[in-house]
């Protein structure tokens, strides 16, 4: 077995069984405990599992979001790519939701010379950034203002959502799992981003390389209402295929 392909089922198998011991994994795989150390040294360079005391390995996991302040440099080069491959998705004409966010934000920055496009947003940040184009029309979903992002939420934001039929949503996220689909550490947030889901024909999510494999604490929607994942060409091809296989189209930028 190739070190590439033995990394990428050592990763299946922690998220299969949510952790697993360096003698457990040697044994699982036929091969000497430093082996198995070295592979795991550079997937957790990669992010994808952590290393705890007494060798045993467990999935990273987003326990909290930062402030939109403290996120917005972080992968910035990145999320540029992104933003602009998910812009260049939109066609004049459209109805859509941008969801809240930092990626989100570099979509907007994108849209501002097309023509006859309808915006929907609960972030006052992608609603200021499109207010001087001429052919877009901006509504906001109203709800309680969040200081720390400029994001609406609440419970008038989620009745506006519920009213809505767009043609595409674009939703960012802390992290999106293999398993077990998009998820969100914080549960205020969870409601609004499953009205966009729902409002939409069509579901592309927007995730630089640290949101992908990822665990938090709720699950927001499975990978099977996702049609398709745009992200960074710096995520491992073996941490794309999961996404692939269960019929997600996965552009990486």
């Amino acid at each position: 077995m190739l070190a590439a392909e033995r990394k990428l089922r050592i990763v299946e198998y922690v998220r299969q069984y949510r952790s697993a011991s360096v003698g457990a994994l040697a044994k699982e795989f036929g091969v000497h405990e430093a082996t198995i150390r070295r592979d795991l040294a550079e997937v957790e360079q990669e992010g994808l599992l952590k290393r705890t005391h007494g060798g045993v390995i467990v999935e990273q996991v987003t326990n909290n979001e930062p402030s939109f302040n403290e996120r917005t440099n972080v992968q910035l080069e990145q999320k540029m790519r992104i933003g602009k491959m998910a812009a260049s998705l939109v066609e004049d004409g459209d109805h859509i939701i941008i969801d809240s966010g930092t990626t989100t934000l570099h979509i907007a920055k994108n849209l501002v010379h097309h023509s006859n496009l309808t915006v929907v947003t609960n972030d006052i940040n992608v609603a200021a950034e499109l207010r001087d184009a001429p052919g877009v029309k901006v509504t906001v979903t109203g709800g309680e203002l969040y200081p720390s992002s400029f994001m609406l939420n609440g419970m008038f934001t989620d009745h506006v959502l519920r009213s809505l039929h767009v043609s595409k949503a674009f939703i960012g996220t802390p992290a999106i799992h293999p398993k077990h689909g998009l998820m969100h550490p914080e549960a205020q947030l969870v409601l609004a981003k499953q009205g966009m889901i729902a409002a939409a024909q069509e579901v592309i999510v927007v995730a630089d390389e640290t949101k992908i494999g990822k665990l938090s604490l709720y699950e927001v929607a499975p990978n099977s209402s996702i049609h398709t994942l745009i992200t960074g060409k710096e995520v491992p091809e073996y941490d794309v295929r999961p996404f692939q296989d269960s019929g997600i189209n996965v552009i990486t930028v």
